[in-house]
């Protein structure tokens, strides 16, 4: 299924079936007890509302002919009525609040489990597709299950009853008006049976056109400052207005079906209820005594309750359909595989030295387009690694192997002995610092951003660890200091600024393997030497992987890796390279006559 675009819509390859209902089942049965108890209150109210027709049967057939002698009756009836009637009210806020807690409950634990879900995801699902059209799971398509949860299950239940109650009703009053009422049903199931496939079809499509337009929403925003810089404000809005009148006419057409069955049901409604009015008053002017005024009045009151509830089951009916299309693809985001997992008896990874082993690893993103060809090499604890080459050579793609952010296609990676794929991924990941080009800041403030990497430390182990990196002087430059907010991603700090929290937050983690992808390329050279001595620090007794395209900032690794076309072209340290005259003596030449011409 496509998905790396916002502009390609989503599909369901499958048949519409019950397993999502069956699904949604197991996120019912927690909060069962609440509304099992909704259901039986209802169900007393709705029986109770049933009497008023048999009721006005009464007065108008008995106690109206008894002049004032029934006036007693029909004022005891109508008391009566008048407490069934509060009776009714009563049940329906208890049910209302009860339904209410309990809908919002099911949706939250939704939420969570496809939420907690995607953190377990691997880094080829998010490189795959737009982030806008995940977000949409997550949030307006469980929202759109709300009404279905709150209202829904025990109103369909209640109506189902009702029908049942109703007909029972209906045939003790007169078995011919009841056939004649019924004779609407298969009319009725037929334009169900014709509707069905095309509305699910029709709600899927206008699922995927939201989704689309959300991810749009997304990259526009995340790229706000790409669209000012290239004078792109009018090209957007054209392809916005687009993929919103897409989204409007998908949702126009899967909205016309479900306003098919509440006209259908009136219809059948109103041509049962005039044969009913025609053959009643005929059989009362040609005297028949099964036949009175009340009964007719009755039994009319009883076919517009009857209708109803077929009413609300076809709008029922309508929103499961609408909710199946949300749901399945809710479930689909649910079982996406996590195919980066802990393998079974996988063990938890004891506190390494960081000696690293690569045994002739190959890797690829997509089949049959190698990225990594067989690489193999030893790094001894406390060794820094550099890794160069030219862009989409594989450095990057070496480090997040050691993370094992992805599988491998063959061979192994080793830790002080240990297999990466025998170990269980959190004691793994927690014993590594990886700091990237991109450095993420979160919203809130500074001193939270510091800690993100070790939660236990006190104010005081942060405030070291920025001193360390040449941090300190710039964040207590700032109105509040290590309290200052700072926006999501960081707006408010310049890229620099952001690299140099970003290593606070390493240093604080104390990871034994340290992992600088370009970490210092948004940093000015004055504030680089200043840093030198802090990666020093960050550096010393600990296992580092550095890729960076500024050479003076590798020339003192332990060993320099030239990476070409997935494979180790060369590697040495510095001098040693310098001396071979190869890949990486032209590279760092080239970049030193750069310099000096600039």
């Amino acid at each position: 299924m496509a998905r790396n675009r916002y502009d390609i819509d989503e599909t369901l390859n499958k048949e519409f079936n019950m397993t999502s209902v069956k699904r949604l089942g197991h996120y019912i049965k927690p909060y069962s007890h609440n509304i099992v108890l909704a259901l039986l209150l209802r169900i007393t109210a709705s029986a109770a509302s049933m009497l008023t027709p048999i009721f006005l049967m009464k007065i108008m057939d008995i106690y109206i002919p008894m002049g004032e002698e029934g006036i007693p009756h029909i004022i005891k009836i109508s008391i009566i009525t008048l407490f069934l009637m509060l009776y009714v009210s009563l049940v329906i806020c208890i049910k209302t609040k009860l339904m209410m807690k309990s809908g919002q409950g099911i949706i939250r634990d939704l939420r969570r489990d496809i939420f907690e879900h995607l953190q377990e995801l691997p880094f080829d699902y998010y490189d795959s597709r737009p982030h806008g059209k995940i977000q949409v799971r997550v949030v307006n398509y469980i929202n759109n299950l709300s009404d279905l949860l709150s209202n829904g299950i025990v109103n369909i239940l209640v109506d189902l009853v009702s029908i049942a109650v109703i007909l029972v009703y209906m045939f003790s009053i007169d078995i011919r008006f009841t056939l004649i009422t019924l004779l609407g049903m298969p009319i009725l199931f037929t334009v169900v049976i014709i509707v069905k496939k095309k509305q699910r079809e029709a709600w899927q499509k206008a699922s995927s056109k939201q989704s689309n337009l959300n991810a749009y929403i997304a990259e526009s925003i995340n790229g706000i400052r790409v669209t000012q810089s290239f004078v792109r404000e009018k090209e957007n809005a054209k392809i916005f207005n687009r993929m919103s009148d897409n989204y409007r006419t998908s949702w126009l057409n899967a909205i016309k079906f479900n306003l098919i069955l509440p006209p259908t049901v009136d219809m059948i409604s109103i041509i049962t209820t005039s044969i009913i009015f025609v053959l009643g008053v005929s059989w009362i002017r040609g005297g028949s005594e099964f036949m009175t005024v009340g009964i007719i009045t009755a039994f009319t009151g009883y076919i517009s309750r009857f209708w109803t509830p077929i009413t609300n089951l076809g709008n029922f009916y309508n929103s499961l359909l609408t909710a199946l299309s949300y749901l399945e693809l809710i479930f689909e985001t649910i079982d996406e595989p996590v195919v980066v997992k802990d393998k079974e008896g996988a063990v938890t990874l004891p506190p390494i030295e960081g000696n690293i082993v690569f045994d002739n690893v190959s890797f690829s993103y997509e089949d049959n387009i190698p990225i990594l060809k067989n690489i193999s090499f030893k790094v001894k604890k406390g060794d820094s690694y550099a890794i160069v080459g030219p862009t989409g050579a594989g450095k990057t793609t070496i480090i997040n192997l050691i993370s094992r952010f992805y599988n491998l296609d063959k061979g192994h990676i080793f830790i002080d002995g240990y297999d990466i794929e025998n170990v269980t991924i959190k004691s793994l990941r927690k014993q590594m610092g990886v700091m990237l080009q991109d450095s993420f800041i979160f919203a809130g403030t500074i001193m939270d951003n510091i800690r993100y990497g070790n939660k236990e430390a006190t104010d005081e182990e942060i405030i070291n660890a920025a001193k360390i990196v040449q941090a300190h002087d710039f964040i207590i430059k700032m109105e509040n200091g290590y309290n200052t907010v700072v926006n999501e991603r960081g707006s408010r700090l310049s890229i620099g600024q952001r690299q140099l929290i970003s290593f606070a937050r390493a240093l604080l983690a104390n990871p034994r393997i340290l992992i600088l992808d370009e970490a210092t390329s948004s940093i000015d050279t004055e504030t680089e030497i200043a840093l030198q001595k802090g990666l020093l620090e960050l550096l010393k007794g600990r296992t580092s992987f550095i890729i960076a395209h500024r050479l003076s900032t590798i020339k003192n690794s332990t060993c320099i890796m030239y990476i070409d076309d997935g494979e180790i072209a060369e590697q040495g340290s510095h001098n040693e390279l310098i001396a071979r005259r190869g890949k990486y003596y032209k590279l760092y030449k080239s970049q030193y006559q750069f310099l000096e011409q600039s």
